[in-house]
């Protein structure tokens, strides 16, 4: 087998490099759940991302006691796959950078920063500035674009190099509309059906996109309603470009992974066209699919390998499996 990966040999540096995300981000701030989601996360492995809640999840007021907590939980036991992140407060906030400098000063760092409510890039800019300043220069950003302002500069902001990912606020967004939106656009369905609401997904998606960064998809607040949870998973995944979501309960979790996995299909399929691809040292190949001759090249391998890193992603879950000297030729 020619020992050029895929990776190199489909994408450039910039697109090789990207991170690569576990596709669900499980939100906690009560210590209890806390606790819980992080046991969960080492019962199924690091199928899902913990972000550990230091600005809705504290209350007004305890937010440095709040960081302490967290940086309780971040050194403790229980943080086993290094998969746990911290949200911090508004760059805005008198609070921001003591808490940041408690989350920052924990024996074990955080895997990613999530920066609220930014009023743009310079706001972005601003936050991270203070985080590399407080020795957090090695951990990525992640930010939540859910004002009018960071969504006029979407683009500019994924395209920071401190920012790893941008996440949908859906509801801050709706808010932010003073009514002129009705209350529905948050729920599971209706956040798929009003224009604006689908605008700003799109435009967070298609940022992301361009800079090779993760899009990670808004909650759904029906939380006991899996059925629910699964069908906007399906939507965000399948229609608007979204490679992760936000879980805001442990019983979305694994809805939302069952829906960002491949089918065993689409894994099978693909596996054929990239060992075919190696074989044949990257050139054009032909491929039979469903009774018809296809031609495939560089362009649709990429595409390919991309549905093959999502198998590797999700299939700690029980999701389509690698047969094994291919995950450890891939993803040693």
């Amino acid at each position: 087998m020619p020992s050029l990966h895929p990776r190199a040999a489909l994408f450039d540096a910039t697109e090789a490099d990207a991170a690569m995300l576990p596709v669900c981000d499980h939100y906690a701030g009560v210590e209890a759940r806390m606790i819980r989601s992080l046991e969960l996360q080492a019962e199924m492995g690091p199928v899902f991302d913990v972000t550990l809640d230091n600005e809705d999840g504290a209350p007004v007021g305890g937010e440095v006691e709040q960081a302490h907590r967290i940086v309780g939980l971040l050194a403790g036991g229980l943080n086993r796959h290094d998969r746990v992140g911290v949200r911090l407060l508004p760059a805005t906030h008198p609070q921001f950078e003591a808490v940041a400098t408690i989350v920052l000063r924990s024996p074990r760092a955080p895997a990613y920063l999530m920066l609220p409510k930014p009023q743009g890039l310079a706001e972005v800019e601003r936050a991270a500035q203070a985080v590399d300043a407080l020795g957090g220069a090695a951990v990525p950003l992640h930010a939540l674009i859910e004002t009018h302002g960071a969504l006029r500069e979407v683009f500019a902001i994924a395209a920071h190099p401190r920012i790893e990912s941008l996440s949908f606020g859906l509801m801050d967004f709706v808010s932010a509309h003073r009514g002129a939106i009705p209350h529905g656009a948050m729920s599971a369905a209706g956040q798929f059906e009003h224009p604006l609401v689908v605008r700003a997904k799109l435009e967070i998606a298609a940022a992301c996109h361009a800079h090779a960064k993760v899009p990670s998809h808004s909650v759904v607040t029906e939380f006991k309603d899996e059925k629910a949870v699964q069908a906007a998973a399906e939507a965000a995944c399948r229609r608007l470009g979204y490679t992760r979501m936000w879980s805001i309960h442990p019983a979305q979790i694994r809805p939302i992974v069952d829906a960002f996995a491949p089918t065993t299909a689409e894994v099978d399929q693909a596996i054929e066209i990239i060992t075919a691809a190696q074989a044949a040292d990257w050139a054009p190949i032909r491929h039979h699919h469903r009774g018809q001759e296809q031609l495939h090249d560089r362009a649709s391998y990429r595409y390919f390998w991309r549905v093959i890193e999502r198998a590797h992603r999700t299939s700690f879950h029980g999701g389509p499996h690698l047969p094994a000297e291919l995950r450890q030729a891939w993803f040693p």
